[in-house]
């Protein structure tokens, strides 16, 4: 007797196939908050604003506008996809749908490694601003570099990685009450930095005050397509995250709309706050490259580390703790796509069935989550250990990864939508222009930030044999993946030769 699991055609029951998670744990709000949680906007502005500004200077606005176009369309065919196939497999589903297995495995796999990857990442940023924060709170800076010692960073941040995980492997309910402590305070915070900077502007005590100009939204006015392309690069990585909202489709309520919902609004949140952020920000520094300017190189790897001090007095020590808990709140919710990623590939048989194993408790992906906390750490200890540039590339790299999945996706859109897309304005729009748009923009940026990275100088300035680290790190889990999958089509051929979805 097979052990395929069955589709499902009601409409009564809305994923392709039951996997046993919580339905209707999750209202809109709920998922938003998530979504923003996720995309963590403390901790994502406080490392993108700086190199941002140094590649397309006063222009930043109109670079965080572009880069937020394909997010948009491509969450636009995202909800179209849910609409029709609400499954916590997302990518990797609808792909499979579309495109058949092999491109469905890779879209997943895109997914998962690059949420692994930045799982670690998140973990040591919460490390070091855990330490920074003790630092302010005993006013002892011996403190702050604690982190620099490499068995306490480790080991605090493998802690990190398992609070998180306990956390997440008790479900979405506990996940939400969480979401909604940490997501508020950031953004109270990131809200008192913005005022203040304005305040400070229109008392004549800002730095560098600089006057809002409408340049400072024209794209076109970017000195050269080199940072042009650059800065696009860097802010479709701060968009990252928004299609967590998707993942939860099965647990949410009205689960062919609440997602899609939820994706839309999370993108159009998170570009009021960057868009308000950035403009507080260089309405107060300017983008000199001296003193407190947001061009300076010296303050480039944390902007709010350096600015929140002259902006809120007394009261920066909020900024360090909204950064923790950005980090440590998007550590925990970014769990949420690749465990739920692997419960369906699990689930599908498109890897090992133990992947598509449900907490009987907490009705959450309880093998898959503990997996992806064990393959984060691992690759925490791995790429520290072995060189701490090795991990920042690794980071960088990511950019590859988002475009080629989300791309796929995209393009999954346009593909299953074909019969129906030009029966109407709506549906052309939406299943077929609009996705068409954003998953050529992404495809079209993986490459060329492929071939920039074959350079040497790209990233921190490894090489492995004159090729980029970055270069061979992002093509080398793109790689590692298609191991991967031929070894799944040798054990799992009934998923690959199409008898499961």
């Amino acid at each position: 007797m097979s052990t395929a699991p069955k589709t499902v055609q009601s409409k009564e029951t809305p994923s392709l196939s039951e996997k046993g998670l919580k339905a209707g744990s999750v209202g809109l709000i709920g998922a938003v908050v998530i979504g923003v949680s996720c995309i963590a906007p403390a901790y994502t502005l406080t490392a993108a604003l700086g190199p941002t500004v140094s590649e397309v200077g006063v222009h930043l606005p109109a670079i965080f506008l572009v880069g937020f176009i394909p997010m948009l369309l491509v969450a636009l065919g995202y909800r179209e996809l849910n609409n029709a196939m609400p499954d916590a497999g997302t990518s990797f589903t609808w792909a499979t749908r579309a495109f058949g297995p092999w491109i469905g495995w890779m879209g997943g796999w895109g997914l998962i490694a690059a949420t692994i990857i930045v799982l670690s990442n998140l973990a040591a940023v919460a490390v070091d601003f855990f330490y920074l924060m003790l630092a302010q709170i005993f006013s002892n800076p011996e403190l702050g570099e604690l982190s620099k010692i490499l068995p306490l960073n480790i080991a605090t941040t493998l802690v990190f990685i398992a609070l998180a995980c306990w956390i997440s492997y008790r479900g979405m309910e506990t996940t939400k009450g969480v979401q909604y402590v940490l997501v508020a305070f950031q953004l109270l915070v990131l809200g008192w930095f913005a005022v203040s900077a304005f305040v400070h502007v229109s008392n004549g005590t800002a730095f560098d005050a600089t006057a809002i100009s409408p340049d400072w939204f024209n794209p076109f006015a970017v000195d050269s397509f080199s940072s042009f392309a650059a800065g696009v690069s860097l802010s479709i990585f701060i968009y990252w995250g928004w299609d967590v909202t998707l993942t939860m489709n099965e647990e949410t309520k009205n689960p062919e709309k609440t997602p899609g919902r939820a994706a839309t609004i999370t993108v159009l949140v998170i570009v009021i706050i960057y868009m308000t952020i950035a403009l507080a920000t260089l309405s107060f520094a300017g983008v000199g490259e001296t003193g407190l300017g947001a061009g300076n190189p010296e303050n480039q790897s944390s902007i709010f580390a350096v600015l929140a001090g002259p902006v809120m007095g007394p009261f920066a020590i909020l900024m360090s703790l909204a950064i923790l808990s950005s980090s440590a709140a998007s550590l925990q919710s970014t769990f949420v796509s690749p465990a739920r990623t692997m419960l369906a590939m699990g689930h599908y048989r498109a890897i090992s069935p133990r992947f598509g194993r449900i907490s009987p408790t907490y009705k959450s992906p309880s093998f898959a989550t503990i997996a992806a906390a064990i393959a984060a750490a691992g690759f925490y200890v791995i790429t520290r250990t072995v060189s701490e540039n090795a991990l920042w590339d690794t980071i960088t790299a990511l950019g590859m990864m988002i475009c080629f999945y989300y791309g796929i996706t995209a393009l999954a859109c346009v593909w299953f939508f074909r019969a129906s897309a030009f029966s109407g304005v709506r549906p052309f729009f939406f299943k077929f222009l609009a996705p068409l748009l954003g998953g050529v923009i992404l495809l079209v940026m993986f490459v060329k930030t492929a071939m920039d990275s074959m350079d040497p100088e790209y990233g921190s300035g490894s090489s492995v044999g004159g090729v980029g680290l970055v270069f061979v790190l992002g093509m080398g889990v793109i790689l590692l993946g298609v191991v991967v999958m031929l070894v799944m089509y040798r054990l799992r051929p009934e998923f690959f030769k199409g008898k499961v979805l």
